[in-house]
């Protein structure tokens, strides 16, 4: 009886020193979880503060004079890249007349692309409400001339339309310097100037050649 006595109480003891262990890791467990909870919910709301402080801005960086700049750049250098198109498809135009026409469809079928993907991502439709006379555009006359001329004529009428459209793009573009908020938007207004101001100085020069 007193060693059965005895194996009881060390039984006993033995019990509890075990439960006494399991809680002790349990309440480690719980703080550790805890802690992991926590460090995974400031992340959460960090990251979640970071987007909603992004998102608006994004979404709002541009005035209405951004989103008209790409609303009429983009028929204005669509008409360049055609107006380049009618006289490339001419026999008998100087090399260096075909080099620039090239040149200029190169440079703003891309641009037209880029401008686009703002409107949209803007929320903006691609064309202006309404009619917009924009400076520089050819008319429908002014087109079929270009058409009709052959060689020379045709080089030399391409050169003379196509400065007067580079000086209404570089209007336009100085316009969006001046007045614009948008950093891409602003961006490609100084390229526009900087490029077209060196194509008119070397269609200025081509002319006297001709």
């Amino acid at each position: 009886m007193t060693i059965t006595a005895i194996a009881l109480a060390a039984a006993i003891g033995l019990t509890g020193c075990a439960g006494g262990n399991d809680s002790n890791n349990g309440g480690a467990m719980s703080g550790m979880d805890h802690q992991g909870t926590s460090a995974t919910a400031s992340a959460t709301a960090s990251a979640a503060a970071s987007a909603t402080a992004s998102g608006p801005a994004a979404a709002t960086d541009r005035n209405s004079a951004d989103v008209s700049f790409a609303q009429m750049m983009i028929p204005h250098h669509t008409q360049a890249v055609h107006m380049s198109d009618v006289v490339l498809a001419k026999k008998d135009i100087p090399l260096q007349v075909s080099e620039l026409a090239n040149r200029i469809k190169a440079a703003q079928g891309p641009e037209i692309e880029k401008m686009q993907g703002w409107l949209k991502e803007w929320n903006q439709p691609a064309e202006m409400a309404g009619s917009h006379d924009m400076d520089g555009m050819m008319s429908e006359g002014d087109m079929k001339a270009l058409e009709s001329a052959q060689g020379t004529e045709a080089a030399r009428l391409y050169l003379t339309q196509m400065i007067a459209h580079h000086e209404g793009a570089v209007a336009m573009a100085t316009s969006e310097i001046n007045d614009g908020t948008n950093a891409d938007a602003l961006a490609l207004g100084k390229d526009i100037v900087s490029a077209q101001q060196a194509e008119i100085a070397e269609m200025q020069g081509l002319l006297k050649s001709l």
